[in-house]
């Protein structure tokens, strides 16, 4: 993550420091079961905890060894055991590499999904805020980008909020998924260190043991938690995108926030962009392109290749902290939307009545009409408007065809507002969020 977008807890997760710490636990936690089996001897095992009682690496020196043994776990494990004597050939005692480096993976992508999630609760709230908050703000639904039918910002802003919801419940999932550790040995058979061992290590980290890994943990789970990363990307993108279309100068009907001491263009000073929303759009692209990259690492040769792994050594990272990040940032936008309820009125009256084209079909056809005729004299109608001087409404009481299926007044009740908005509760009821203002 380059640090314009970089979250503090993040980069804490993915350490140097920390990962090598990780790794130090686990290594220790593994020596210690063995001890506990009886395998390592009680005076060696004290040794060992006596030397490594401050838990702590020197990645520098480890970094130094790397260079010249080209393999990080080993340099690692030099850089621990030159502290000790003879009793430190029980560190990594019946490990392999993938050993240590799946479980703390396990553990950094556990951690860091939980961020996410953190501020991805945040954003849920923030849009059930505004589903609440706008339930009766009266606006034009569009389809094509066409002015369609009458809804509320509010019941927009529900739509979001479910979405969200399904979000948090897939990152969850995936979570639970990846929080796996293995020791199990070079083909992940169990041959040079028991069951036992992993059990006692991945319990004290709060994992479960894969019940069936090969040297290492299947790339399923890491591409499960990837797409979902991508799939909330998307949800932010659709948002976002909204939020675009919605400030556009021809509509302007919502405003991301804009300090006051903001610059919407280095050449044009009265520009107001919503380029917060526009960050989002791109930072999306970086989550879908990386679960690609996840997927693709699912299929390895035989029991493990390393093919997958430095890949991962970006995709991890980039994708929790892109979608953390993207998602703060959608909170942000949406916690100071600026709501134009009056400009979201007038374009609802932009076309005179044709909004309600619909139900006047159907009332045409609920009194015996062809529903093939009773669609030919709405949008005649429709068009009429559309070239000349009355309005849509006008058309229509005009037209004597119409007239003998609808009375005035029918026609009325078929343009009726609050009528197209009554459904709108049905949302609000299934999301829970029936208690809101009415």
């Amino acid at each position: 993550m380059i640090e314009r977008y970089a979250l503090p807890e993040l980069q804490e997760q993915f350490s140097e420091r920390r990962k090598l710490q990780l790794w130090l636990q686990i290594e220790l936690l593994a020596a210690e079961a063995l001890n506990r089996a009886g395998v390592i001897p009680d005076a060696d095992w004290e040794r060992i905890h006596q030397a490594t009682s401050d838990a702590s690496v020197d990645p520098a020196r480890a970094h130094e060894i790397e260079r010249e043994s080209q393999h990080d776990v080993l340099a690692f494990l030099r850089s621990i055991t030159e502290r000790l004597g003879a009793e430190g050939r029980w560190l990594h005692y019946g490990l392999t590499s993938s050993d240590v480096l799946d479980t703390a993976t396990a553990v950094t992508l556990r951690d860091a999904t939980l961020l996410v999630e953190r501020e991805l609760a945040r954003l849920a709230e923030v849009a059930r805020h505004l589903a609440l908050q706008h339930r009766t703000t009266r606006m034009i639904g569009r389809s094509h980008g066409i002015h369609a039918e009458p809804i509320t910002f509010g019941f927009k802003a529900a739509g979001w909020y479910a979405e969200l919801a399904r979000d948090q419940a897939r990152l969850a999932r995936a979570r639970e998924e990846i929080g796996v550790g293995k020791i199990s040995g070079a083909v992940g058979s169990h041959a040079n260190v028991s069951s036992e061992v992993e059990r006692f290590v991945c319990e004290a980290l709060g994992l479960e043991p894969d019940p069936a890994a090969t040297q290492v943990v299947s790339r399923d789970r890491h591409a499960e938690l990837l797409t979902a990363l991508a799939i909330l990307g998307g949800t932010l993108e659709r948002i976002a995108i909204e939020i675009r279309h919605l400030q556009r100068t021809e509509v302007g009907e919502v405003f991301e926030p804009f300090g006051a001491g903001q610059q919407g263009s280095s050449a044009m000073p009265h520009k107001r962009n919503p380029v917060l929303a526009e960050r989002v759009t791109g930072l999306a692209r970086l989550l879908r392109g990386d679960a690609l990259v996840a997927l693709e690492n699912m299929a390895l040769w035989h029991e493990r290749d390393i093919s997958h792994s430095s890949a991962e050594r970006f995709i991890f990272e980039r994708s929790l902290g892109v979608a953390a990040y993207a998602t703060r940032t959608l909170a942000t936008i949406l916690d100071g939307l600026e709501v134009d309820a009056d400009r979201m009125a007038s374009n609802l009256a932009l076309l005179d009545g044709m909004v309600y084209s619909e139900a006047l079909l159907l009332a045409i056809v609920a009194r015996g009409a062809d529903r093939q005729e009773a669609y030919r004299l709405v949008q005649e109608a429709s068009q009429r408007a559309w070239k000349g001087d009355r309005s849509f409404r006008e058309e229509m009481l005009a037209d004597e065809r119409v007239g003998e299926w609808l009375s005035s007044d029918e026609i009325e009740r078929a343009m009726d507002l609050q009528h197209h908005l009554a459904g709108i509760a049905e949302t609000y009821r299934a999301l829970g969020l029936e208690d809101g203002p009415s």
